[in-house]
């Protein structure tokens, strides 16, 4: 079998195993890399000297000689970080993000940075979606999710502020993880919006994404690799976006949720209450108001280099007086307070990834209905692969739970993907 079409999970067996050496799957990574970069484009900084350096020099420990991508949102002490933005061009900060270090002390060999919107968050970069290049890959961890779905890497670096790891997972049919607010440190990731920013990851399986997260977080996240012997009670939660959701999404939320009775979990229908919906109106307040102030700097000294799309955004979060801003945080504040309650009875909610499909182009990379709810409750969520739309590109189905249940919600998702089959 090709190295690089391994699992991080099934690498880091025959590694430690010696059958594998990290000089081979760097290899075989590199080979797929010159094979489809080109038209993917998944990579900001990529060296293909420097990441075999790295496979050669790798740290001994849980991640050994494994290959990673990194969002190029995170600070790297040895490549450039520039955020999406022609601001930061060329950029050489002189340390790594924490997650980054971690991940190095942890063994694993950084691949390359690789593509993210402008600050995560408005105009896109030129990565393709690997199963259909035409379509986008979804945003901001653009190039991290073609890169895992393209085998360029088995593990990447992912962040969240509204949807940016649940939905380009799902767009490019990988496993994408956002742990619980806080789990992963953020420091030296550029920061867009204090009360939003999550550190994620991505991989093709829920094992590789708890043993990545486990790594760089210092957190005992179990081993979803092996099957539960309980199946779990999980709610069909078709959220307050449903409206939006398309053909495809509606008919996959019914076969998985019969494919998920059958293999024996207990399902009910369970919708939030309704003042939950008050967060469709208040995390944009919230994520473009702390975003304005986040890019201080930047507006105040390169505002020439932010695009229109996204001064649109920071004037529009700028503009927010007093009382919409305080409203805006006591509905986050209510909300989170109110979830526990609301998933009574329950190990997680099943809820749709996406609205549907990738959409057709790259000047946009899709919309984070179904993902900014979650975002906004700083709750753990895990999308797994869950077949294809009619324009044959991937779907995903999203696994929720309550905060610091990371663990919990790890093993009920890879319940799901063993039972989707």
């Amino acid at each position: 079998m090709d190295p690089s079409r391994l699992s991080a999970t099934e690498a880091q067996q025959r590694l430690r195993q010696g059958s594998l050496r990290p000089e081979a799957l760097m290899e075989a990574c590199l080979d797929r890399i010159a094979a489809r970069e080109p038209a993917v484009r998944a990579f900001t900084w990529f060296d293909p000297a420097m990441a075999r350096e790295a496979a050669a020099s790798c740290a001994d420990g849980v991640l050994h000689g494994l290959p990673i991508g990194v969002k190029d949102l995170f600070d790297t002490a040895d490549m450039p970080s520039a955020y999406g933005s022609p601001i930061w061009d060329g950029w050489r900060p002189r340390a790594d993000a924490a997650p980054v270090a971690w991940a190095r002390a942890a063994g694993a060999a950084v691949v390359g940075k690789t593509v993210t919107t402008e600050f995560a968050t408005r105009k896109p970069g030129p990565t393709g979606n690997p199963h259909n290049l035409a379509h986008t890959p979804g945003g901001s961890s653009s190039g991290s999710a073609a890169g895992v779905a393209d085998f360029f890497f088995p593990l990447a670096f992912g962040s969240q502020t509204a949807g940016s790891v649940i939905r380009p997972a799902a767009f490019c049919g990988v496993v994408g993880y956002k742990p619980s607010f806080g789990l992963i440190s953020r420091a030296g990731m550029k920061p867009l919006a204090d009360s939003l920013d999550t550190v994620g990851v991505m991989a093709r399986t829920v094992a590789d994404c708890a043993l990545f997260a486990a790594a760089v977080s210092r957190r005992d996240l179990g081993d979803p690799g092996r099957r539960a012997e309980l199946a779990p009670r999980i709610g069909l939660c078709r959220s307050p976006a449903w409206a939006q959701a398309a053909p495809e999404t509606v008919a996959l939320f019914d076969r998985i949720a019969a494919l998920l009775g059958r293999a024996g979990a207990g399902l009910v229908d369970r919708e939030l209450p309704p003042d939950f919906a008050d967060l469709t109106e208040a995390h944009p307040i919230v994520m473009n108001r702390e975003s304005a102030h986040a890019l201080g700097w930047e507006l105040a000294h390169a505002r020439t280099g932010i695009s229109a799309e996204l001064m649109d955004r920071l004037d529009f979060g700028l503009a927010q007086d007093e009382a919409a801003v305080a409203g805006a945080y006591a509905v986050f504040r209510a909300t989170r307070a109110a979830f526990p309650a609301a998933m009574e009875g329950l190990d997680v909610l099943l809820t749709p990834s996406a609205p549907g499909e990738a959409p057709l182009g790259l000047e946009w990379t899709g919309d984070p209905a179904f993902n900014l709810l979650w975002t906004s409750l700083g709750v753990p969520c895990v999308t797994v692969p869950a077949g294809v739309g009619p324009g044959g590109l991937p779907l995903g189905v999203q696994i929720v739970g309550r905060v610091g249940e990371d663990r919990a919600v790890l093993a009920a998702a890879a319940w799901v993907a063993a039972a989707i089959g």
